[in-house]
């Protein structure tokens, strides 16, 4: 078992049906820690390259609608980093299968989830599925100063005359 970092997103459908509470408190049961945390309005450039791998599936635009809350009218996601003993893991055993049909009904996705009419899952919220990916979305999502843990290597730039720390 090692230690490792996770990204997980509340999707805009689950802050609209108000089960930010609900989700955490699931996910508090994997007693991992939360080392970063934030609200975003998703750009579609922030969509496009979160979704990047999945470009040429027939859902793409549908799930780019969706991330950047146009198919729910809010777009609004929260953003979490948890660290800790097996986080990828644990955090996708709470969320439960992608589909939420196949989701175990006492998963995060089982017990909120549902498949449009379009054959979209919206299934409330994203986890990151291995090291590699976690480490790109995170980076993704994140600036290294938002996350309390020093997770990946960084450098420092100056814009203008403010020093900032960057992924390397």
């Amino acid at each position: 078992m090692k230690e490792q970092a996770t990204l997980v997103i509340i999707k805009p459908d689950g802050l609209k049906k108000s089960l930010t509470g609900n989700i955490l408190t699931r996910l508090s049961e994997t007693k991992l820690k939360i080392i970063g945390a934030k609200m975003v309005k998703v750009s579609k450039d922030l969509a496009a390259k979160h979704y990047a791998h999945l470009k040429e599936k027939p859902f793409y635009s549908e799930l780019i609608k969706y991330i950047t809350g146009r198919l729910h009218g809010d777009n609004r996601v929260m953003a979490l980093v948890y660290w800790g003993e097996d986080a990828i893991a644990k955090v996708r055993k709470i969320a439960g299968a992608t589909n939420p049909e196949e989701a175990e009904p006492t998963s995060i996705r089982g017990a909120y989830g549902r498949i449009l009419t379009s054959g979209l899952y919206e299934n409330v919220v994203h986890a990151s599925s291995s090291e590699e990916e976690a480490e790109r979305e995170i980076k993704l999502w994140f600036e290294p100063d938002e996350i309390v843990y020093p997770l990946y290597p960084i450098k420092e730039i100056t814009l203008g005359r403010v020093k900032k720390k960057v992924w390397k």
